[in-house]
């Protein structure tokens, strides 16, 4: 509760007791987009990119296919976002245009997998780096050494697991005191990492100018024709259909290596003047994003032949990269440019999500705790919730038991909601269409940019893709629906339960 002095400073402040501080401009938000999207992926998934499609060409296509995609589906976010400007994000608009059931699958998908995965997935890359400069750090340094409680799966702590542990609990602390800490870090982590990205970019500009022999072979003959490629279920890249596949195939490396701009929308009540800076934050964060992407995929190009990009060691690209223009300490700053990078993820992650929590809270739909703000305006009960189930996701492991190998627990969940979370978003700018029909006349301070063309093109465009996956990918695509599907008990059970609530 708030003490009487915090009552009267936010009476006089303008404050209402309950409400959301509007501490996030124009600039904050940006960052928040921009930084959540770049996280580790876009040093990484250019290999595994590169040997399903095979040729330097068609891996900028790829990538320009991500951009189109994600900047068209962001320019149409921002009319729902403007539309609609309270936490909650895309749970509202899901709500708003469809039904409370669409809208709280989402939710449930987020909190138990996309968003919760997403920060034990991103925490350990940060720890994985940081074993480059502390080599104490290491997934295969244990504390407690894998405990096996079912066929395949086991639980574990290692040093690298609880140094994700460490960044996920500082970084929930450091929100739950307020939204003006959480957009401290993220300013300046997401600039810092940015101008890191910057010098990755001279760094190639240098090499290319030094010896662009490099960059004319990867080109040569245009950079269209296919080799060393990677089958996909028996399907190559070298016929016109198989490139398609491989194309699709590869959006689930590059788009979600991109995704995740959408977050902002979550922490709508906080933004100032959002009718105009969601929108804009939107457009302007996710373009500045892909250029830089599109920039950094012409980079390796230009320092390394396609055939080191496809082997390079653990997919470290990027890496690779520096290491090749500066061997004397390359490695160790490509590390400290991703622990950047993936802490500052891991923050506007945390920050964002718990605003969908308290969006469902507030209509009843999940813990009544989790929709009410703490002394600093922020849902604190929602972050320790998230934070906890996130912790929790960091611990267990899979087991291969025919290669006595250990994975990630969280890998396989996010590998499993990859399909489900683009067939949200399909329906997120289908309800676009949905609410100009429904709601003709609701306030639209922004219209979306080229409508109803360029949303519809997003529309086809992720749902060729989706189809792909669910034809070329079942393993890790079907299982997403069950995750889904899961939460539909869960619905009901609260709905029931909320119902029960109100009756007394």
């Amino acid at each position: 509760m708030p003490t009487p002095l915090q009552e009267i400073h936010e009476a006089e402040s303008g404050l209402v007791p309950g409400e959301f501080r509007k501490a996030l401009g124009l600039f904050d938000s940006i960052m928040i987009v921009a930084g959540i999207m770049v996280g580790s992926g876009i040093f990484i998934v250019s290999a595994e990119i590169s040997r399903q499609v095979g040729s330097a060409g068609w891996l900028l296509v790829t990538w320009i296919i991500t951009g189109v995609l994600t900047v068209a589906g962001a320019l149409s976010y921002g009319e729902l976002a403007a539309m609609m400007p309270q936490a909650g994000g895309m749970y509202v608009y899901l709500r708003e245009a469809f039904s409370p059931l669409l809208g709280f699958l989402y939710g449930w998908t987020l909190l138990t997998v996309i968003q919760t995965g997403t920060i034990a997935a991103v925490a350990i890359a940060f720890a994985r780096f940081g074993g480059v400069a502390f080599p104490v750090i290491s997934e295969s340094h244990y504390l407690i050494a894998p405990i096996h409680v079912l066929p395949g799966y086991a639980l574990s702590l290692s040093t690298a697991q609880l140094t994700a542990i460490g960044i996920i609990l500082l970084i929930a602390a450091i929100n739950s005191y307020g939204v003006q800490w959480g957009k401290l870090i993220q300013n300046v982590f997401t600039v810092a990492k940015l101008a890191g990205m910057v010098a990755l970019l001279l760094l190639g500009a240098v090499a290319f100018y030094l010896h662009p022999n490099v960059f004319h072979a990867n080109f040569a003959g245009g950079g269209w024709t296919p080799h060393d490629i990677v089958p996909i279920n028996s399907v190559s890249a070298v016929t016109a259909f198989g490139m398609f596949i491989a194309i699709c195939v590869s959006q689930t490396g590059s788009l979600f290596s991109a995704d995740s701009w959408h977050d902002i929308t979550f922490v709508a009540g906080e933004v100032r003047n959002p009718k105009r800076n969601l929108p804009l934050a939107l457009g302007l964060g996710t373009s500045l994003v892909i250029v830089l992407y599109l920039l950094c995929n012409l980079c390796y190009l230009a320092v390394l032949p396609l055939h080191a990009i496809q082997t390079a060691p653990d997919d470290r690209v990027a890496t690779l990269v520096v290491a090749t223009v500066l061997p004397a300490f390359g490695k160790l700053a490509m590390a400290l440019l991703i622990m950047v990078s993936t802490f500052g993820t891991v923050n506007a992650l945390t920050l964002a999500g718990a605003r969908a929590c308290y969006a469902m809270a507030q209509d009843g739909l999940f813990f009544r705790r989790a929709g009410i703000l703490n002394a600093a305006r922020v849902p604190g009960w929602a972050l320790g919730l998230q934070c906890l189930w996130s912790l929790f996701l960091v611990l267990p492991r899979t087991y291969d038991q025919t290669t006595h190998q250990y994975g990630n627990l969280y890998s396989n969940l996010l590998d499993y909601v990859i399909s489900a979370a683009l067939l949200f978003y399909i329906f997120t700018v289908a309800g676009l269409f949905r609410l100009r029909h429904t709601r003709p006349d609701a306030p639209r301070p922004y219209r979306a940019w080229g409508y109803p063309w360029l949303p519809a093109l997003y529309i086809l465009g992720s749902a060729i893709v989706l189809g792909v996956l669910f034809c070329y990918r079942t393993a890790t695509t079907w299982p997403g629906l069950l995750i889904i599907a899961s939460g539909v008990p869960v619905y009901f059970y609260l709905r029931w339960k909320s119902k029960q609530i109100r009756n007394v």
